[in-house]
């Protein structure tokens, strides 16, 4: 297995950085309101956010780990479930909070652990805090841990859309038969996925995801060249089919209210213009705006807001 990428996809580029900030609240201007004041130890502002957001799973989600990653979240969400020792949103924001500073090498992996079972035994319906545990575990637990973790958060959330985003990106890392290359476990559990889901589920991109993480893995381990405009990996006849049956979907059932679509939005950008389609790209550019994310647009190891203004540049240029 190579080397799992950074944690919350943290570059380990060392040229120079463009000073870009990828928001990863991604437009929600209710959470970055609320991530600003938990910054300066201001905590009600996140439990009104949290409380109204309720049971969507995916938006909870979302909005748990976004705020984990505000400065002095790990401290402003003791103060809180000092003050509120019922709350069980306060219990599972520190448990996040906890996975974030444990993935950054700043806490203990069984201190994030714990945390996390705590607020699970306050919550055993809500999935957030079986997401942290597969954040965790993405990147520091095994194999066999991370499909667990991921069996626990479908159970509470079948179609749930950062959780499969994880196990995609671990999937594509696991060694795979060379005699049966370019085949690999990813796709099956990509098209699965994206089969088993509601026609309007953005897990129809799935497979367009798994297929930039197993670019990722291959061009890191120089099997793939490190400029996908160099890559056969987009313009193969999988790259294609998946391509098309995204960009159909995507047409057909583009919703902005899910609170990740941002996310999906990327990396079908990314495809469509290294599969030269630049046009296609060119509206996809115009959905995410200045919404960009460090995924895929990073791989296997670029700067990603270069290679993000680069690649939007060429689509609106051909325009």
């Amino acid at each position: 297995m190579s080397p799992p990428p950074p944690p919350l996809g943290r570059s380990r580029r060392r040229g120079p950085r463009s000073g870009h900030f990828f928001d990863p609240a991604l437009g929600d201007a209710e959470l970055v309101v609320a991530r600003d004041q938990l910054a300066k130890g201001r905590w009600p502002e996140t439990r009104n956010l949290l409380a109204g957001t309720g049971d969507d799973w995916d938006r909870r989600g979302h909005r748990t780990v976004v705020l984990a990653q505000a400065a002095g979240a790990l401290v402003w969400a003791r103060d809180w479930l000092l003050a509120e020792p019922e709350s069980s949103d306060a219990a599972t924001l520190l448990g996040c909070a906890t996975v974030i500073g444990a993935l950054r090498g700043e806490e203990r992996e069984q201190h994030a652990r714990e945390a996390c079972r705590d607020a699970i035994r306050r919550a055993p319906a809500d999935p957030t805090p079986w997401l942290a545990l597969l954040l965790l575990a993405r990147t520091l637990g095994t194999d066999e841990e991370t499909a667990r973790l991921f069996d626990e958060v479908r159970t509470r959330h079948p179609d749930h859309h950062h959780a499969h985003h994880l196990m995609a990106a671990r999937l594509a890392e696991r060694k795979s038969d060379p005699s049966q290359y370019p085949l690999h476990e990813v796709y099956d559990f990509a098209a699965w996925a994206a089969e088993q889901a509601p026609v309007d589920s953005p897990l129809a991109i799935l497979p367009v995801v798994a297929h930039a993480e197993r670019y990722r893995v291959l061009a890191a381990s120089g099997r793939e060249p490190a400029d996908p405009a160099a890559s056969g990996h987009w313009t193969g006849r999988r790259a294609r089919q998946v391509l098309r049956g995204a960009f159909d979907w995507w047409l057909e059932w583009e919703s902005e209210e899910h609170p990740r679509h941002r996310v999906d939005l990327n990396f079908l950008a990314h495809a469509q213009f290294h599969d030269g389609r630049l046009a296609e790209a060119g509206a996809l550019f115009l959905r995410i705006g200045p919404h960009s994310t460090r995924a895929p647009w990073s791989y296997p190891d670029r700067e990603p807001h270069a290679a993000f203004r680069a690649a939007r540049d060429a689509a609106f240029g051909a325009a």
